[in-house]
């Protein structure tokens, strides 16, 4: 993971550490400059096995969906994989009498109950029943497989979460009564849509290169890892 910095400032080995799954301790002891939130990603490692990318993002257009208690729900065709609810994380529910009350999972303990909310079964070892959970204050935490569709799913989630705050405003500045409310996909289209996001093996996702390329045109962004 990235040390200490804004992620989009890594740009060589140098600003990377590397955490034991198990405990979220860096490899190399003598590295204390860490990203303080990594017990999200190794707490989600340790319990599903079959996860290989986890994205942690304040998107600030996802943020009102863990706060006002509207749940979001998929608005499109590349949003199928939020199924048809996406669970909030309210940290408050896990705080000890010693937390820090500042909205961070800065410890296992809080990681653990986080990992818990991407599966409705607390018995069955590893299934997973959510690719996003919210974050109540915070933002969202996002899971896949692999990296590529991990950041397809981040950002049709934060694209998805517009065009639910965009459809919401719209019906509820009309003034017909009896318009309809807000349609959304159904657990069948969701669940068909779902398989538009998925990569297949030894192939990315369509806008991957896209996005790939706009990072490379990008001023912010160096790469001297290459």
């Amino acid at each position: 993971m990235s040390r200490q910095i804004a992620p989009a400032l890594v740009s060589s080995a140098k600003d990377l550490v590397q955490y034991y799954v198990a405990d979220a301790s860096a490899v190399d002891p003598s590295n204390t400059d860490g990203f303080i939130e990594r017990s999200i990603h190794s707490e989600i490692y340790k319990k599903y096995p079959a996860v290989q990318s986890v994205i942690h993002s304040h998107a600030e257009t996802v943020i009102p969906y863990g706060i006002s208690g509207v749940p979001l729900q998929p608005c499109f065709h590349v949003a199928g994989f939020l199924g048809t609810s996406t669970p909030v994380f309210d940290i408050s529910k896990y705080y000890t009498s010693n937390d820090t009350h500042d909205m961070l999972v800065k410890d296992n303990r809080l990681g653990e109950a986080l990992a818990t909310y991407f599966s409705n079964s607390s018995t069955e070892a590893g299934s997973l029943d959510h690719n996003v959970v919210l974050m109540r204050s915070h933002g969202m935490t996002v899971i896949a497989t692999n990296i590529e569709e991990c950041v397809l799913r981040s950002i049709y989630t934060q694209q998805n979460a517009a065009i639910q705050t965009t459809a919401l405003t719209i019906r509820s500045t009309y003034s017909s009564s009896s318009l309809p409310e807000v349609r959304f996909l159904n657990a069948e289209e969701a669940n068909a849509a779902a398989k538009l996001s998925k990569s297949s093996p030894g192939r990315s996702p369509r806008p991957w290169e896209l996005w790939v390329k706009e990072v490379e045109q990008a001023g912010l962004y160096t790469n001297h890892a290459k």
